[in-house]
This record gives structure tokens, sequence and C-alpha cells, in this order.
């Protein structure tokens, strides 16, 4: 009897300790990094394209914006996605530098981003990859013929290379990695690098013991919050649930670089602030040595989709020629 009432009362502490890191185990983002957003002050958004929608296969829809498909017949088609609390507001200035280039793109708010779903959450894991396949199907069919080419920025570029390395991978003919998060164990990451985003560890692990238990009521908890002006927040994502953050990530970059079956190309600007730009090239072709990476001089994070230094290079990967 005393031997069940150790254990018993060992039991109730951690579930204690579990259900107190579920309430309180989240604070604020990092203080904000003038570098990572202070560029997005410089854009012009008079020419911005409307926002489009398609319909989500469980409801809801999907919204998008594309540039330049009226002028590149035979050429690339990218479809583009946006970094961690962005939206495809953000992509205007690559999006329309692109576009003159004659590449068509078509840039989706990733649900749980700017005007597809719910700001900072989604309904269940496999939503982003649902809504992936169903915009990949919208685009295949507006652009017959054309050649596909998977991007992703920063958080989006790891959720590219996730993308690329399931089923639907073979649609593309190309992937272009543009400073992508590889995941926060990966050699890329600058240590201390909590610049941009803050992880609340012991809320995730909390979260990842209920999960292994079946356990999922809870998973629409925030456990991650950006370095956003509180002045963006109508139109930036200041944070993201439990089962966002997994859906918006590589969990394993190594074995989603195998997997790909696409051709896939690196960019990182030299003076990025989140990201060691010398350490892609080893990290990534220790694992695919025909990826190509590409250091770009004098470019930091953002400016990777904002500055025209980083245009010509770009286009070329997207083109095949970088």
């Amino acid at each position: 009897m005393k031997m069940l009432l150790i254990a018993a009362s060992f039991v109730a502490l951690i579930v204690l300790g579990i259900a107190a890191v579920l309430v309180f185990g989240f604070a604020g983002p990092p203080p904000m990094l003038a570098s990572l957003i202070s560029p997005l002050d410089k854009i012009d958004f008079s020419d911005l394209p409307a926002i489009e929608t398609i319909a989500a296969r469980k409801g809801g829809t999907i919204a998008f914006r594309r540039w330049g498909v009226a002028n590149s017949a035979g050429d690339p088609t990218l479809i583009l996605i946006h970094g961690s609390a962005l939206s495809s507001t953000s992509l205007h200035p690559l999006g329309k530098a692109l576009a003159a280039a004659g590449i068509a793109v078509y840039a989706p708010d990733i649900r749980g981003h700017g005007k597809t779903g719910r700001k900072g959450d989604i309904d269940y894991r496999g939503q982003l990859d649902d809504d992936l396949a169903d915009f990949v199907a919208m685009v295949k069919a507006a652009r017959p013929g054309s050649q596909l080419v998977l991007a992703g920025f920063s958080g989006g570029g790891g959720f590219a290379l996730r993308s690329a390395a399931l089923p639907q991978g073979g649609t593309f003919e190309r992937v272009v990695l543009l400073s992508p998060m590889l995941g926060i164990r990966a050699p890329t990451v600058k240590s201390g690098g909590d610049q941009w985003a803050r992880l609340f560890i012991p809320r995730i692990l909390a979260l990842l013991v209920l999960n292994r238990l079946g356990i999922h009521a809870f998973d629409y908890l925030p456990v991650i919050a950006f370095a956003i002006p509180p002045e963006r927040a109508d139109i930036l994502t200041g944070s993201y649930s439990f089962r966002l953050l997994r859906a918006f990530t590589t969990a394993d970059y190594a074995a989603d670089l195998k997997a790909a079956p696409s051709r896939i190309a690196v960019l990182v600007g030299e003076k990025d602030e989140l990201f060691k730009a010398e350490l892609f090239a080893p990290t990534v072709q220790a694992v695919r040595a025909d990826a190509r990476v590409t250091v770009i001089p004098g470019i930091n994070h953002i400016e990777l989709t904002t500055d025209p230094r980083a245009v010509p290079v770009i286009v070329a990967s997207v083109r095949g020629q970088g």
C-alpha cells in the first residue's frame, strides 16, 4: 500500500508539473532586431497584387498573390513560400523582380498567416501539406507545361525542404532554399540566435509527452513568439501554436535532403544575422553533394528577399543556371 501511495504521489506530481508548464510556460517575444524588420519599411506596396483565393479541401480558402503570370509564357513557374511570422505581402519586392525577369510567381499565405485561416494556428498537423497539394494542383492547371520550381525563405525554406521530400516533391523540377531554417539543432543556426524567435521549451516538452500518450487537446497552445513590432501585429503573426510550429518546419533536414528527388540550390546572405552563412555548404553538401550553395556578399537575412543585389542569383537558381 505504501508503495502504491508513493507511486500515486509521483504520478500526481508529474501531472501537476505538466499542468503548470501548460498554463504558465509561455512568455513574450525577444527584443526586436531592427535589421530584420526595417527593410520592410522601405518597400513600396502601392502596386502590390490583390489577394486571390482558392478553396481548401476541408473548408475555408487559401489566400495567395501572383506576379508576372501574364508575361512569362514558356518560362519557369515559381511557388514561393514566405518566412516565419510573415505572409505573401513581404515577398512583393522579390515577386515583382522575378516577374520582370520572366518568371511567373505564386506566393500563398501559409495557413496561420496573412489571410489564410486564423493567425498562429491550424486545425490539424497535416493541413499545411494538404494546402500545398491543393495549391500546386491549381498552379499546374493554370500553367500547363511550365516547369514548376519550389522556393522558400527562412522558416518557409525549412517547410519547402520538407515538402520536397514528400511524395509530391517529384512535381518540382528544382527547389531553391533562401536562407533556410534547417532546425534548431542544425550547425547553420547561430548560438544564442533567439533574435527573431523565442521557443518555450518546457511547454514544448510537456506537449511532446502528451502527444506520445495520444493526447492532442492542447496542441493549440502557443509555443514560440516572434519579435514583431506591436504596430504590425495586424499583418504579421506574433506566435505559433505547437501544431503549427511542427507543421511549418523540417524535423530532420538531412533525411529530407536525401529524400528530395529535385535538384536543390541553397542561397544565403553573407551577413545573415540568424544563420552561419559559411556553414551551409559543408552542412548541406555532406548530405547532398550535388546541391549548389551560394553565399551572396553584403546581404543580410531579410535582404535576401528585398535587396536587388540578390535578384540575379535567385533568378539563375530558379532557372537552374546557378
